[in-house]
């Protein structure tokens, strides 16, 4: 058997037959099998070891989100999800990509002008790009976002830690080991990076398990990098500075589709018995509710592609609600896809998170997602505030949103401290545009290390050209911005 195997997922006979069809006309693949709902799905992924999975997410006896969670425990292998464009299947589709699908495409739908043909292009389209990062050595399956589990999922699905919490005495008395601070000088180009040695297994992000869990931090956060100016800061415990995942800083309670002012009050839930004070519950923090402003001396970037929606979790919910700077977000995404995306990472966030609006004003702790189909840039009204721009001038760089376009709409704007990020993706984009900025004399430039991208593409792209200042893994990016905007003086 040759080409790369395909294992189909889908509760339609038509559509399988139909991505049989399209999927075998292509000697660069060839259908190993095809599955009619998850249970069967689960159960041929461990039997025959597809190279590559498509999975519907609504079907019969276990969805394809359930589906993509055992497969991912057991056989981590890389899934392409098929979504509708709905509500449902927007904010389906987000989980499914934190949970670790790779990508997806969408369903023919009355609802957008999507014929089957157009369809089977894109399923191509997908598959021709996980196998040319799988041949490359660009493709990274990670550990998945275990924040929060699937709605009412069986016992099995769950992480183990989430079948019963431990006493918070408990908790607190668990340390988990530090990532070893392993780094070296990108030859050529002074950029400090991770180590060129890749971890086999690479530490489990320690995100609550339930859907009406408290957020907890973690029990130890990784060491902060050495990144020259960045680095440039005393340690934590003589300084007086905390970062904003220490112990003593409480993050707010998160609930999804709770808005944050609906979370001021919060009643607590069962608590174990304090062993010293019985009579005293353990009442939680309330909501802290972000600090906005339309004043700020500072400024944040962010671009990302395939693996963003997870490489996002991980960096938003690692920044303060006090945090004094905006932060645009560009991640490759059709139109609907970002609303919901914007909306499900707000619910875990201490800073606010949506999709951006043309002309709205930009203000300190919030992150602006452009939205999927059109381009995002920074302008400046005559009263000196900063305010989204969106645009339909077109792909840049092959997409729309663009990094790059954002990223050249800073340029000139010297008065602000810019900072730019590049996380995992495909392709290029970015790079030039975070170049620019760099030349231009922008504070920070990061790229994202290779051992944390689920395709090291982007990143990669920006290092070659001298873009990066800093290489750092995904850990530690929002502990490395916290430093430089809130406690960097000079």
């Amino acid at each position: 058997m040759t080409g790369l195997k395909v294992l189909i997922v889908d509760d339609s006979p038509f559509m399988r037959k139909v991505f049989s069809d399209v999927i075998d006309a292509d000697a660069a693949f060839k259908v190993l099998a095809t599955a009619c709902d998850g249970e069967e799905a689960v159960s041929l992924a461990l039997e025959l070891k597809p190279d590559i999975i498509t999975m519907d997410l609504e079907m019969p006896r276990m969805n394809g989100l359930e589906a993509l969670q055992k497969i991912m425990k057991v056989k981590p292998t890389p899934v392409i999800m098929l979504s509708a464009v709905t509500d449902n299947g927007t904010r389906d589709t987000i989980r499914a990509l934190q949970y670790g699908a790779i990508d997806f495409i969408r369903k023919p739908d009355g609802a957008v002008k999507l014929d089957i043909r157009q369809v089977g292009e894109q399923l191509l389209e997908k598959l021709h790009i996980a196998m040319e990062s799988m041949n490359s050595g660009l493709l990274r399956m990670l550990p998945a976002v275990e924040d929060k589990a699937i709605e009412s999922p069986s016992p099995e699905l769950r992480p183990p830690a989430a079948k019963e919490a431990p006493p918070p005495k408990a908790e607190q008395e668990q340390t988990t080991p530090s990532e070893p601070d392993v780094r070296r000088t990108l030859p050529g180009t002074g950029i400090t990076s991770a180590a060129a040695a890749k971890p086999a297994i690479l530490p489990k992000p320690q995100k609550p398990k339930r859907e009406t869990e408290l957020r907890k931090p973690t029990a130890a956060l990784p060491p902060r990098p050495n990144i020259g100016k960045l680095g440039e800061r005393k340690p934590i415990e003589a300084s007086g500075l905390r970062d904003s995942r220490d112990k003593d800083s409480k993050p707010p309670i998160r609930e999804e589709g709770v808005s944050k002012e609906s979370r001021k009050e919060t009643k607590p839930g069962k608590q174990p018995a304090n062993p010293i004070t019985a009579a005293a519950p353990i009442v939680p923090p309330p909501a802290v509710e972000p600090k906005v402003t339309a004043s700020f001396t500072d400024l944040v970037a962010i671009g990302t592609s395939t693996g963003g929606p997870r490489a996002l979790h991980e960096v938003l919910t690692g920044i303060p609600s006090d945090f004094p700077a905006p932060i645009l977000v560009v991640q490759h995404m059709p139109p609907k896809f970002t609303n919901s995306l914007a909306q499900r990472l707000d619910s875990f966030c201490s800073i606010h998170v949506r999709e951006a609006k043309d002309g709205e004003l930009v203000e300190t702790a919030t992150a602006y997602i452009a939205p999927g189909g059109r381009q995002m840039s920074l302008s400046k009204d005559t009263g000196g505030k900063y305010r989204i721009k969106l645009s339909d001038e077109g792909p840049r760089s092959g997409h729309m949103p663009s990094v790059d376009f954002m990223f050249e709409s800073l340029i000139g704007q010297r008065q602000l401290k810019r900072h730019a990020v590049l996380m995992t993706g495909m392709g290029s984009d970015g790079a030039k545009g975070m170049l620019a900025l760099r030349q231009d004399g922008a504070q920070t430039t990061i790229a994202e290390a290779e051992q944390t991208c689920v395709v090291y593409g982007m990143p990669r792209s920006a290092v070659e050209l001298g873009a990066a200042t800093h290489q750092l893994p995904l850990q530690g990016i929002a502990p490395a911005l916290v430093q430089e905007v809130k406690f960097r003086k000079s």
